[in-house]
């Protein structure tokens, strides 16, 4: 897979204990990756990366990125060949209450590790992951490209926003002119699920925690609508786009911003999620709406059309797939005494890459 790019590589995932950052280093592992995680402690208990920390890292650092001597320090002595940067605050609504910090961890932070790179001169990939609430939401039924305007109602959005600004200037000013510097790219996800995710505030760990508990799901925005899609989804973009940026010189059309979104089809309310999600964990919902609370975007889809064209990707697991497989995860973990969650995890990234592989997508291959 991805042209076996990863085998041996020197690989450093910044925000390793969370839920992307988690499935990622586990993925990285599997294909032969030397993963080094720099995160924080984990921000929930239950954690996928309790899970998973025996089996997928060489190296794990607790450092935050707002500190920038540390970080610094830590990128000089992993000297990581590719780098993966998801360490952020990511929760619209915490960025209501916690807006400086969520500017800091999130914008600052990309400054810092960006810097940490240019300072110790490393050609390695750098690849910062935003999110798709970094464009100029204006509630309409276009997909944003990677063209649209970049803006931020809320403070995370904005935050977001404000990382993709920084990372073009880093890579115009100094990335680009610098021959002893690698290059950068952004990659944008719709709405990630899948197991591990233990956040507040998002609705699918809402729902395990109600149903482990028998309880109703208290549902916020029921009428949203969103691009969902299974955490591999995204994370099989971002891989793809790290191999073949490693052949790419930086006046390359893949240096530069990138989507990775589900399938049309995917677009969904969220009513309808959580109605999928009792077809198969027995149980209720309660509309919790309430008119008073923070803004949140209503309408939100992402186009694909770049990734396609430059990258040849494509995504995998439609609707009912990414539901099916992210309850299967949490019942797994939440309903069966004893069970190898590690092993279930593994096996899940196989039958991910089986079912792209028999669908023929082109990162499964060599090419």
């Amino acid at each position: 897979m991805f042209n076996g790019f990863y085998k041996g590589k020197r690989v450093l995932v910044t925000g390793h204990t969370g839920f992307k950052g988690g499935w990622l280093s586990l993925w990285l592992n599997r294909l032969g990756a030397r993963v080094s995680g720099l995160s924080l402690p984990p921000p929930t208990h239950p954690s996928l990366h309790e899970i998973i920390k025996s089996a997928a890292f060489a190296d794990e650092t607790e450092c935050d990125v707002r500190d920038l001597n540390a970080l610094g320090a830590a990128v000089k002595r992993l000297q990581p060949e590719v780098i993966f940067h998801l360490a952020a605050q990511p929760i619209v609504r915490i960025s209501y209450s916690e807006p400086l910090e969520t500017l800091h961890v999130n914008a600052i932070g990309t400054a810092n590790l960006l810097e940490s790179v240019r300072r110790s001169e490393l050609p390695c990939i750098v690849i910062i992951v935003t999110s798709d609430k970094c464009y100029e939401n204006r509630e309409w039924e276009f997909a944003y490209r990677e063209s649209d305007n970049l803006g931020g109602h809320d403070p995370y959005s904005m935050s977001k926003a404000t990382a993709e600004l920084i990372c073009q200037s880093w890579n115009k000013s100094f990335f680009i002119p610098n021959p002893r510097l690698g290059v950068v790219a952004t990659v944008r996800a719709g709405n990630v699920i899948g197991g591990g995710d233990y956040a507040v505030d998002r609705i699918v760990p809402d729902c395990v925690r109600a149903l482990a508990a028998n309880k109703p799901i208290p549902v916020r925005n029921p009428s949203a609508v969103r691009p969902w899609q299974h955490v591999l989804e995204c994370l099989s973009g971002y891989l793809w786009l790290g191999a073949k940026l490693s052949q790419a010189t930086k006046n390359s059309k893949l240096v530069g911003p990138f989507n990775f979104g589900p399938q049309t089809s995917s677009r969904q309310p969220v009513s309808r999620l959580v109605t999928e999600i009792l077809k198969i964990w027995q149980g209720s919902w309660e509309d919790k709406s309430d008119a008073n609370s923070p803004h949140e975007a209503t309408l939100l889809s992402l186009s694909i059309e770049k990734a396609s064209a430059l990258l040849g990707w494509h995504p995998c697991w439609n609707f009912n797939e990414t539901i099916q497989h992210t309850v299967a995860w949490y019942q797994k973990r939440h309903t069966k005494d004893g069970a190898d969650m590690l092993g279930f995890s593994s096996a899940q990234i196989e039958d991910y890459a089986k079912c792209a592989k028999a669908r023929g997508l082109i990162w499964t291959n060599s090419v």
